[in-house]
């Protein structure tokens, strides 16, 4: 292993804070594809490589040096029984794949990927959990091109948790909600 820690400490040395500032709820972080972009060719650099594999429940995090094989190996669990509104199981899914992802690989290779608010001392305001009364389908309005263009842009400026609670007051058409729910995918990856 002797190689391989040696690599990883010199890729640690290098490589910076990752902090894009794509919004989640409540704090800003990296996404996946710009977390990429940074390590790649660092980790190419140093000779070092990864690979995250999916199993039947969890993702396996394998950071490997590229010339002696040694190999560091992380396995996450992904959670099941989660319902996020207005995703099916499957968006469910590879959205639990896609953050367990950044988090595994971030924390396997010692990246800072999102704001800090543990160490900084910030406490978290107590959240009011207010019951909205159910929309039924007579009070619902049709989602005009216009608020539909605005969704897609508010996804794709990284605040895809605003369309998601807004999308049960609106009847949406099986291709707005498809054009909605790609625009979520890429901006996830």
């Amino acid at each position: 292993m002797k190689n391989l820690f040696k690599n990883l400490a010199a890729f640690q040395q290098e490589v910076p804070v990752i902090h894009k500032g794509t919004q989640g709820y409540g704090y800003s972080y990296a996404n996946l594809s710009t977390i990429f972009e940074v390590i790649n060719p660092l980790l190419q650099k140093h000779g070092l490589g990864f690979t995250q594999l999916v199993g039947e429940n969890n993702i396996k995090t394998i950071i490997f040096d590229v010339n002696s094989g040694e190999t560091i190996e992380t396995v996450t669990n992904i959670p099941d029984n989660v319902d996020l509104k207005g995703m099916n199981k499957f968006q469910v899914l590879g959205s639990a794949i896609t953050y367990i992802r950044r988090y595994a690989l971030s924390s396997a290779l010692g990246l800072i990927t999102d704001k800090d608010t543990d160490a900084s001392g910030e406490q978290v305001k107590p959240t009011v959990t207010v019951t909205p009364k159910p929309i039924t389908p007579a009070c619902k309005q049709t989602l005009s091109t216009a608020q539909f263009e605005a969704m897609i842009n508010t996804i794709n400026d990284g605040n895809p948790e605003t369309v998601l609670k807004a999308l049960p007051k609106y009847t949406v058409s099986e291709q707005q909600m498809k054009a909605i729910n790609i625009a979520i995918d890429k901006n996830q990856k």
